[in-house]
């Protein structure tokens, strides 16, 4: 008799997903601290960036299901990575919150066994890259963009 209870991740591409949710609940817990202390005129990317990974959580969330794997819950909160007090330290946190998905989602990629697993994962990294590339863009920094996406 087979059990239809979600186990623990067992596999490295499940392992990886895991990792990979669990980042994906503190940026959305992130981007609520973003969109509190940001100014005005970036209301619509913080809203952008929201969407996008609520989105991805959500899909996250079925696609561990789909594979009867128990995936992280989103905690209460989050220890952020640094102080954010100014719209400048919003948009600081916005970047490091997007290097973090990079990385992780380069780590799934790694790992992926299955021609969908790596295009989520190639999709996701690319996404975090552009938003990253973005808030780079909102802060004045030069280069905006980084020649290997998620490997800092």
């Amino acid at each position: 008799m087979t059990s239809t209870e979600p186990s623990t991740a067992n596999t490295a591409a499940d392992k990886a997903l895991c990792d990979a949710l669990a980042n994906e609940h503190a940026v959305v817990y992130g981007y609520g601290v973003v969109s509190a202390r940001c100014a005005p005129e970036v209301n619509k990317l913080v809203s952008s960036a929201l969407s996008q990974h609520r989105d991805r959580r959500d899909r996250v969330i079925t696609m561990l299901s789909g594979r009867s794997v128990q995936g992280p819950v989103a905690a209460a909160g989050y220890q952020l990575p640094m102080p954010v007090i100014t719209p400048s330290d919003a948009e600081k946190l916005a970047v490091r919150m997007e290097q973090d998905t990079e990385a992780v989602w380069r780590v799934f990629v790694e790992q992926a066994q299955s021609n969908d697993d790596r295009t989520f994962g190639v999709t996701a990294l690319t996404q975090s890259a552009v938003l990253a590339a973005r808030w780079r863009q909102q802060l004045g920094e030069w280069p905006i963009t980084t020649a290997l996406p998620g490997s800092d």
